[in-house]
This record gives C-alpha cells, structure tokens and sequence, in this order.
C-alpha cells in the first residue's frame, strides 16, 4: 500500500492530475499507520491464530 501510494504520488505530480495526488496521499497515510501498528505488535484485520 505504501509503494503504490508513492507510485500514485509520482504519477499524479509528473502529470498535474490532483486525484492521483490525493489517492496517493490516502494510500501513504494508510500504509503507513498499518506498517506502524504491525509493527507495534496489533493485529489489524487478521487472526492471532493462522490455524
């Protein structure tokens, strides 16, 4: 999510297109909290348990 938010943030500047730009904005921000609350040991939208 993070690598195609910053996909879509390159995308939308190289072209002038501003809901590229937003999108991409969204997709970092979102990406990045998931990434920081994985990390965090939070489990988010999974199991504890994989069996």
């Amino acid at each position: 999510m993070i690598v195609l938010g910053v996909i879509l943030l390159i995308i939308g500047f190289v072209t002038g297109i501003s809901i590229l730009w937003t999108i991409g904005i969204v997709l970092l921000v979102i990406g990045l909290v998931l990434w920081i609350a994985g990390s965090l040991g939070h489990a988010i939208g999974g199991r504890r348990h994989y069996y």
